[in-house]
């Protein structure tokens, strides 16, 4: 099993801001509460916890991330952009977006973004992507800790019984993929959106680009209804444009999409 290690990560970086500051743990309860403790105190853009295996690594609305030891990528970034709150979900953006770009680079693997912040290959999920936000007293963004998790090396034979079954990379392409390789490669595509995000770019039209869910019949579950019809944008800020059966249009700011309809408890 290829091993992770601060050095070992720091030997193959060729970014100037993600991953100049690294948090390597073999094992942690989850890398974004870490991450998000690190923040509070200070630490720097482009600060990067890692770890090998979670023990409480953390999914959206609650869910756990399940990954065996070695099998996986799991690391969040802590961001520091000049960004108001209400466009915080453009860190989503970038990172997924160069999670995407990294994959196909190394592997050959035309991974998708869902709706808001899933990587899916031909449906099946192959990672996701969660992140927390912290204001300063006067309301401005403070950080975006944006935590990622890849199904790198898994086996999905010794998984047990889902009713989604996920993808990994080992089972796309049929070898194992390095684990270091695709972490330098990933940093380094996303640093390349990350400092354009900076600079005033916004990532929307290359994320819409992205996203499986465009043109797809949806059923979003929400604290107060489901809604169901066909995903036919996005906002600049990431919300979720749903067109439904009588024609109107509801716009999601955050929500599940899935294949059946179900209702979130608030």
């Amino acid at each position: 099993m290829e091993q992770l290690s601060a050095s070992a990560i720091e030997a193959r970086l060729a970014t100037d801001v993600l991953g100049r500051t690294i948090h390597y743990h073999a094992e942690i309860g989850s890398t974004n509460v870490e991450a998000v403790r690190l923040a509070r105190q200070g630490a720097p853009d482009g600060t990067l916890v890692i770890a090998d295996s979670q023990s409480a690594g953390k999914g959206r609305l609650g869910r756990q991330w399940f990954s065996p030891p070695g099998s996986a990528l799991l690391f969040s970034l802590l961001l520091r952009p000049p960004l108001a709150p209400a466009l915080a979900q453009r860190t989503t953006m970038v990172c997924t977006l160069g999670a995407t770009r990294a994959i196909a680079a190394l592997t050959g693997v035309q991974a998708r973004i869902k709706w808001p912040n899933d990587l899916v290959v031909v449906g099946r999920k192959l990672g996701g992507v969660l992140t927390e936000l912290g204001v300063t007293p006067s309301g401005a963004l403070d950080y975006a800790v944006v935590g990622v998790g890849l199904n790198v090396n898994l086996d999905l034979a010794e998984l047990p019984e889902v009713m989604a079954p996920p993808a990994s990379l080992l089972a796309e392409c049929g070898r194992p993929v390095s684990r270091l390789d695709l972490l330098a490669r990933l940093l380094l595509e996303t640093e390349a959106l990350y400092l354009r995000l900076r600079g005033g770019w916004s990532p929307h039209t290359e994320w819409r680009a992205a996203l499986d869910t465009i043109g797809r019949q949806v059923q979003v579950g929400t604290p107060d209804d489901v809604i169901a019809g066909v995903a036919v944008d996005v906002t600049d800020t990431g919300a979720l444009v749903v067109e439904e059966t009588n024609g109107a249009r509801r716009v999601i700011l955050a929500g599940d999409v899935t294949l059946r309809g179900h209702r979130l408890a608030p």
